[in-house]
């Protein structure tokens, strides 16, 4: 295998606080937040958890994921849960403007998705609303133990951010995976695929750029805010090499997170990152991707011709990146967070939710159906999965994703057990229908 460059530094790990292994402590979770893109199949995993914690679940729908379908789901599958299902719109002038998205917009490495529009306005629903400890979930994400939930919201009150270790596919750039498909050492960080947040007092936002979740991570100056790791989080299958599209809108943001990280990972602090610092480390990650190109080449893997033409389009969009252009994001990305700042606390709240829907523009997109603490549902076979929720003995829950059901001691009155609610071996390895499992590819 070839000789990797020290620009890269395959595991961030060492900038985490340590938690011990063994720490029980648990917390409540106010709301799991899923911005969604795919089929409505895909919900069902946040759902269930949302029954299981009696938290809020917040769907912000686009492309295949439709509020209405999702909404009818959960329903079906007698997931009793509290939801607020929303279709995003295309733009929101109720959320800030940033200087660093219109410093790519209109060019190469404009990122052309809406996952940083929805994160964003949730951090503010959040706000307003008054959800302290809030879960990011991706829609491609199955948590297999709520428990972890519940140990990353206890880390909260001393963590700005708690994220599980994913699992399965990792969760890595498409040059990441292929660092790792060649023989190289590549982990993976964490991201808000499965990531509990402060919303109450954290005031970071997720820039309109790829690893806009390590952005959100940094603090400033003095680089990562306090976070940790704690419990597992198992991502569904996917083929990074599907599409070498993806590999492009991919590479600046990489190559900014990547090059942050590296910083820090050495000691460095953000202000070390110059013009200098980026025309080597550009350089440097040239040689990177010609090196994993070359692996590529002389591997016998089946999926050698598509690695190859990843990395090919990764190298021609990184020769498109100039090392003003990195200077100039991070410029603009500073002034961002300190305007967001202000937006941010700037909310008025606690109130509704109905009103911090209605105060963002949104009532006639947004469904709000509180099946888990509201009025009692009128579709009787929810009136019933409600009822067997506070059943103080035994109760028969039907699994979301089978015919089976399966009958369960209450753990306690009001709590229902996970493996009533989402038994792992009952699920698909992808519960894939009616689209890819990449909806961005």
């Amino acid at each position: 295998m070839t000789d990797r460059p020290t620009a890269h530094i395959g595991n961030h790990s060492g900038l985490l606080r340590q938690v011990p292994p063994r720490r029980t402590d648990q917390g409540g979770v106010d709301a799991i937040v899923v911005p969604s893109a795919r089929t409505a199949p895909y919900l069902r995993e946040a759902a269930g958890l949302a029954m299981e914690l009696n938290c809020t679940l917040l769907v912000l729908c686009s492309k295949r994921a439709e509020r209405a379908k999702v909404l009818r789901d959960i329903e079906d599958h007698a997931i009793v849960a509290d939801v607020i299902a929303v279709d995003m719109p295309p733009w929101m002038s109720s959320l800030p403007s940033f200087r660093a998205s219109e410093l790519l917009r209109d060019t190469p490495f404009w990122p052309r998705t809406d996952v940083s529009l929805k994160r964003n306005l949730a951090l503010l629903l959040a706000r307003a609303v008054g959800w302290e400890r809030t879960v990011f979930l991706d829609d491609d994400i199955r948590v297999d133990d709520p428990t972890d939930l519940r140990r990353a919201a206890a880390l909260l009150d001393t963590h700005d951010a708690v994220g599980l270790e994913i699992v399965g596919c990792l969760d890595n750039s498409v040059v990441c995976h292929a660092i790792r498909d060649t023989g190289g050492d590549q982990g993976s960080f964490l991201g808000a695929g499965a990531l509990a947040v402060a919303t109450g007092r954290v005031d970071g936002f997720f820039p309109e750029v790829y690893n806009e979740d390590w952005f959100f991570l940094l603090k400033g100056d003095d680089g990562l805010r306090p976070v940790a790791r704690m419990g597992t989080a198992t991502q569904y299958d996917y083929d990074p090499y599907a599409n070498p599209e993806r590999a492009r809108r991919e590479e600046f943001g990489d190559v900014l997170a990547e090059g942050l990280f590296a910083l820090l990972d050495q000691g460095g602090r953000m202000h070390d990152a110059d013009r200098a610092y980026w025309k080597d480390f550009l350089a440097a990650r040239r040689r990177l991707i010609n090196g994993l190109l070359g692996d590529a080449r002389g591997s016998d893997r089946r999926d050698r011709d598509r690695i190859v033409a990843s990395l090919t389009a990764a190298l021609g969009r990184s020769l498109l990146i100039a090392p003003e252009l990195c200077v100039a994001f991070l410029a603009a990305w500073e002034d961002d967070k300190n305007g967001w700042s202000e937006r941010w606390r700037a909310v008025d709240g606690p109130i509704s939710a109905e009103e911090a829907i209605g105060r963002f523009g949104l009532t006639k997109r947004t469904t709000i159906r509180f099946n888990r603490t509201g009025e009692m549902p009128r579709e009787p076979h929810l009136r019933t999965a409600r009822r067997r929720l506070n059943t103080p003995a035994h109760r028969t829950v039907r699994l979301p994703n089978s015919g089976a059901s399966r009958t369960t001691p209450m753990a306690s009155a009001g709590t229902i057990t996970t493996s009533a609610v989402l038994n792992p071996a009952q699920w698909p390895s992808n519960p894939m229908v009616g689209g890819p499992a990449n909806p961005e590819a």
